[in-house]
């Protein structure tokens, strides 16, 4: 260690002990500065360079222990022997054979850095040179595809009452991406109401605005499969380095992380760094942040950390600006009541209406004529008859929340309240009758409901439905609604 740097860190050192009273846990004075010397005597300065201090630490607890407990002495200290804008790095020592220790750099705060050059010695037992783990040799940005759709754009994107609060505030993080509060940004809501569309809408607003920017989106799954391979390549530096260099980052259907422990792990890692430098993230997903099943808290917590905003599926106004926008770059105009017959009859998505547009425009193709009310009748019969109806848990849920007049996170959630239990429980039952899914799975899809709290649903629902007129009302109607 120079004598420079040994005499700069005594200082930092000699701050910290004086000024341990002002740290909130500081009931035990004495305690906390046995506690301080046992930990900050295995802590070394390796190198400081160009502002950026390395910091040599036996394992990742007492990195974690000093961010946990002391970094906000620390950085004043730092600030006051140093100055301002230090970052901090950790050079974590893994347990291997002597001789063989290799360092693993991370750093706390500021941006990534170039290498920096060691202007002190290293211990005996202290092997490799300091690098920065976020650069990837041979990588470049500009060699990173975004894997965005070029007609998902903001120009393309309807708006209506059911989205209106989602796009205002992603058209705000288009223009200043990871400068809002609005980071992560986490949108939620059922199928095909557009939430894959507007975070495309956002990606490519971002790449058209700062062309120097990274932007990347991908599906939760991808990102699975990735980190899956990654890690059987023994790869998983190299991985999460691939993405600390992203600026944007857009993850769909965030719920499919659900019980991957090691894949939560890396993810959470990623945050982490993206969010303290000032990257921006977006996250869509079909449940609310609290809904979201087997997910650790923490990462739940950071889903919490910016904005949540729901998209609902789209009211009959919105339907029509769709219907209306879709056909006309195809020169095709209806009238009035055309336009009413066509929006009632598809209530459920967006995803849904625009197929049956889609299906309209190639029946007018063929008959080679305008559309009429009778042709447009005539064509969605045609579609009715010829689809065949997916009933899966979602959609089983969709049509209970729509009978009860209910939202699903209210379904989804913890409350006994008998208007939402009862109702829960006849999409537990409908979920094991119409579906081949396991007690264990409905339970999951029901907001991670336990496979026995299931099991006692569909028991209740089949027994007390043939004494009780009301419940077995319900279950003869919705029957007949799921299956219409």
């Amino acid at each position: 260690m120079s004598e420079n740097l040994s005499l700069i860190w005594s200082k930092c050192i000699h701050f910290m002990k004086d000024n341990l009273n002002a740290l909130e846990n500081n009931s035990d004075l004495k305690k906390l500065e046995n506690s301080f010397e046992l930990l900050f005597d295995k802590v070394k300065p390796v190198s400081l360079v160009d502002n950026n201090l390395t910091l040599l630490v036996p394992s990742d607890f007492y990195k974690e222990y000093i961010e946990d407990n002391y970094l906000s002495l620390l950085s004043a200290a730092l600030k006051k022997n140093i100055g301002k804008g230090v970052k901090l790095w950790y050079s974590v020592m893994e347990n291997k054979p002597a001789g063989k220790e290799k360092p693993i750099i991370s750093n706390v705060k500021g941006n990534t850095i170039s290498k920096p050059k060691l202007q002190a010695a290293l211990p005996q037992n202290y092997s490799g040179n300091i690098v920065n783990p976020f650069v990837v040799p041979g990588i470049k940005k500009i060699n990173i595809d975004s894997n965005l759709k070029g007609d998902f754009s903001f120009e393309n994107y309807i708006e209506g009452e059911c989205n209106k609060f989602a796009a205002t505030v992603a058209k705000s993080i288009a223009k200043r991406p990871g400068a809002t509060a609005f980071n992560p940004m986490f949108i939620y809501g059922g199928y095909g109401v557009g939430k894959t569309h507007l975070a495309h809408a956002i990606g490519l607003e971002v790449k058209n605005l700062f062309s120097d920017k990274v932007v990347l989106y991908l599906s939760s799954e991808k990102f699975i499969q990735q980190f899956v391979s990654a890690a059987k390549a023994h790869k998983q530096t190299e991985f999460a380095n691939f993405y600390q260099m992203v600026d944007v980052l857009i993850v769909d259907d965030i719920q499919f992380l659900s019980g991957k422990a090691a894949t939560q792990d890396s993810f959470f890692h990623i945050f982490d760094y993206l969010h303290q430098n000032g990257k921006q993230i977006v996250l869509t997903s079909d449940r609310a942040p609290v809904d979201v099943m087997d997910i650790q808290e923490r990462i739940v917590s950071r889903f919490k950390w910016g904005l949540t905003a729901e998209i609902k599926s789209p009211d009959l106004d919105t339907r029509k600006k769709i219907i209306v926008d879709k056909l006309s770059r195809d020169g095709i105009i209806l009238t009035e009541d055309m336009l009413d017959y066509l929006a009632s009859e598809v209530k459920s998505s967006v995803r849904d209406l625009i197929g049956v547009i889609n299906s309209v425009i190639a029946y007018s193709t063929i008959y080679k004529s305008d559309l009429t009310l009778d042709l447009l009748k005539e064509t969605i019969c045609k579609i009715a008859s010829n689809k065949k109806k997916i009933i899966n848990i979602p959609y089983i849920q969709e049509v209970i929340c729509e009978y009860f007049g209910i939202k699903k996170e209210d379904l989804l959630s913890k409350t006994r309240k008998r208007e939402i239990a009862l109702p829960r429980q006849l999409a537990m039952y409908f979920s094991k009758e119409y579906t081949k899914s396991t007690f264990s799975k409905i339970g999951e899809e029901m907001g991670g409901k336990d496979h026995s709290t299931v099991m006692y649903a569909c028991e209740t629902i089949k027994d007390v439905s043939k004494v009780d007129k009301e419940l077995k009302k319900y279950v003869k109607e919705l029957t007949e609604k799921i299956k219409q």
